[in-house]
């Protein structure tokens, strides 16, 4: 039998699709790219982040059976769990599957794939229990980085966001399940885990925290580098930096930390849980004691009644602080969210003008701060060759992308001298 998984969205689903992929293999599937033809199954895993994002997961799915009529098809993940009724109107999707059950495939996936007459659902509330995560330990090398999945669900309701009822509560997963997890994928060859969940800095299980857990990591033979994912301003503990302060520490010295807007006024309006002197207090206190810490941010433009001004605020804070880039999200309605309610909404024109500039802005932050490193000398994790090419897309400690000369093992590390600038990416030789 034949499977193709496509991912739309985070972090969060790409790990649940490795999941969903390792247990498929398990069960006697050949996994091939999204696309291929003779395909008996096709499982989307979908995003409901934006408009766009469900717009775009829709166009997939009726893709797929378009081109795969006798394939089974399975729809699950945040848009389905949110959205399956509009799900249910495709001709075609034979089963809609919900993220409390998106990964115990035994409970939801026949033996038999036969095509059904119209869609079955299983979609129910989120769980508000912690939980353990179904992975199979199965043999196959893995030659990238991995994400490890520590935390699900969210409690701080921003106005604008559907995470909450998409993936549900704040819950932790159990800590030896997650060690037992990061020591597979170790031996299956992976040297870098990138620590993911919803909002990861709210990781509580006993008394373990998330320090608890980069420690735990760190003691694990062979693995070279433990990477933090998207954190949420205020919730990182200062043995974190302590730990990325620490060059013998495997912990790299990167944050993506979530502003989404440096003005006041549009923060309260969002809910968040900090203002920006306090935000900015944190980040520069960060960045004195991390040498070389790179910086991420997310910031949403356009926010219902955010004005020129506010926006033009905004833009002038992140070209003032300590970013290294971000990423643009621009606002877009999402149902059953208080913001989605107001009537001062921005016009979309004026939404995609916002964009288009903050976009050009963290360009032009991201090319300043590759020009800090031209010369010096870094250890870099390859990834996979460029087919075709003699060249190697590396990353850094700080998560500066490189494209090496040569054609290099993935998931090795070497000295590379940084050469110049290519795009949005650093060049460089080995040493």
């Amino acid at each position: 039998m034949k499977a193709s998984i496509f991912t739309l969205g985070c972090r969060l689903n790409q790990y649940e699709t490795e999941v969903l992929s390792d247990q498929l293999v398990a069960r006697g599937f050949e996994i091939l790219p999204w696309g291929s033809s003779g395909v008996d199954l096709g499982i989307v895993n979908t995003c409901a982040v934006t408009r766009l994002a469900e717009a775009k997961c829709r166009q997939i799915v009726r893709n797929f059976v378009r081109q795969n009529p006798q394939a089974f098809c399975v729809v699950t993940g945040c848009y389905a769990q949110t959205s399956a009724a509009a799900l249910a109107k495709i001709p075609g999707v034979d089963l809609i599957v919900g993220n409390r059950d998106k990964l115990a495939t035994d409970a939801w996936l026949p033996r038999d794939l036969q095509k059904l007459p119209f869609p079955r659902q299983t979609v129910v509330a989120m769980p508000k229990e912690d939980f353990k995560v179904p992975f199979v330990p199965v043999t196959q090398a893995i030659s990238l980085r991995a994400n490890l999945k520590i935390q699900d669900g969210c409690d701080f309701m921003c106005s604008y966001c559907l995470i909450p009822k998409a993936r549900g509560r704040a819950r932790s997963r159990d800590f030896e399940d997650i060690v037992a997890e990061a020591r597979s994928l170790v031996a299956r060859g992976v040297r870098e885990l990138v620590l993911t969940g919803v909002n990861i800095g709210t990781y509580r299980f006993g008394d373990k925290t998330i320090v608890e857990i980069v420690d735990a990591l760190a003691a694990i033979p062979q693995l070279a580098r433990i990477r933090i994912g998207s954190i949420e301003p205020k919730t990182v503990p200062e043995g974190i930096l302590d730990r990325m302060a620490n060059p013998a520490h495997p912990l790299m010295p990167f944050l993506h930390l979530p502003i989404q807007s440096a003005c006041d006024r549009i923060l309260k309006d969002m809910h968040r849980h900090y203002d920006v002197a306090e935000y900015f207090q944190f980040l520069n206190r960060a960045v004195s004691r991390v040498p070389g810490l790179t910086v991420g941010t997310d910031i949403m433009i356009a926010f219902p009644g955010e004005t020129d001004a506010e926006f033009e605020m905004t833009c002038d804070n992140f070209m003032r602080q300590p970013f290294t880039f971000c990423h643009v999200f621009t606002y877009s309605e999402r149902p059953t969210t208080s913001a989605a309610r107001r009537q001062d909404q921005v016009p979309v024109p004026v939404r995609q003008r916002r964009s288009a500039i903050l976009r050009g802005l963290s360009a032009k932050k991201r090319r300043a701060f590759m020009l800090k490193y031209i010369g010096q000398t870094q250890e870099v994790l390859f990834e996979n060759p460029v087919p075709g090419k003699n060249v190697t897309p590396a990353y850094t400690q700080n998560y500066l992308r490189v494209l090496v000369e040569g054609v290099h093992p993935a998931n090795t590390l070497a000295q590379v001298e940084l050469c110049g600038i290519e795009k949005d990416a650093l060049t460089g030789k080995v040493r």
